[in-house]
């Protein structure tokens, strides 16, 4: 899942790049294959995993991942930084940090309303989106460029959960719960992921955005997935098989689509 939702949010960008660069076709091709990423792929792993639960349930997952963001993992994160002298990573991270406790604060209160009966969800937080500009990376050392691709990955997932679960909210009826998702899932991939995309330099031209896009779905393709498939079927889970060998054939589609564009690009 945390790799569908990192290609989602990347192919997003790399799509708003193509558009930018007059390479409408290649921007297309990135925002469709961003939405089979997310609302396909993911969702079906998501379905598989049994990610999506209660309100409850998805309110308690969520409390326990904002709290180790906010309390180990970026407060970590931004000590390493500063350690290496990346001083824009740091003051990142450390705002970052202080978000996701204010996430973790507001997923508390939403509990409460949700198992006692009684109060109003919070507001939902607004994002301040972060312009993603194609350029190289901002941060120096091995450690911190690793740490930022940690963390997106991170964003990348919370954001598509979020969204699964501000889905079970809207059909459970609760409107002002699935309006605190939407939101809080706005701010981990159009502030938070946006902004650690930018220090990582993820975004390229369009060629090298291409090229990114080729490595990794080749990858997944003749690789990851097809292990997962053998894994899967060693256990006797075939529906789980399944879903990797399927997965493992759209990603070699998606591979030769970004090739053939890559090609027109020469």
């Amino acid at each position: 899942m945390k790799g569908e939702a990192f290609a989602y949010a990347s192919y997003s960008l790399f799509g708003t790049q193509a558009d930018s660069t007059a390479h409408a076709a290649v921007g297309r091709l990135f925002a469709t294959t961003a939405q089979t990423e997310l609302n396909e792929h993911l969702h079906e792993a998501a379905t598989l995993a049994g990610v999506v639960g209660t309100n409850a349930a998805n309110l308690r997952q969520a409390i326990k991942g904002e709290t180790y963001e906010h309390q180990v993992m970026y407060r970590g994160f931004a000590t390493l930084a500063r350690q290496d002298g990346d001083t824009k990573a740091a003051e990142l991270f450390t705002e970052i940090a202080a978000d996701e406790g204010r996430h973790r604060d507001a997923f508390r209160s939403a509990l409460g309303v949700v198992t006692s009966g009684h109060g109003a969800i919070p507001a939902p937080p607004k994002a301040n989106t972060v312009a993603v500009p194609a350029g190289p990376a901002k941060v120096r050392a091995a450690r911190t460029k690793t740490n930022l691709d940690t963390a997106m990955h991170g964003e990348a997932l919370a954001y598509a959960k979020y969204m699964l679960f501000a889905a079970q909210a809207k059909q459970s009826g609760n409107s002002a719960l699935a309006r605190l998702w939407e939101g809080t899932a706005a701010v981990e991939l159009h502030e938070h992921f946006a902004g650690e995309a930018v220090l990582a330099g993820r975004v390229g031209t369009t060629q090298e955005n291409l090229n990114k896009a080729i490595t990794g779905e080749r990858s997944e393709a003749t690789t990851v997935y097809p292990g997962f498939a053998k894994q899967a079927t060693a256990v006797g889970d075939t529906a789980a098989a399944a879903f990797f060998r399927n997965t493992a054939t759209d990603e070699a589609r998606h591979a030769a689509a970004f090739q053939a564009a890559l090609n027109q690009l020469r």
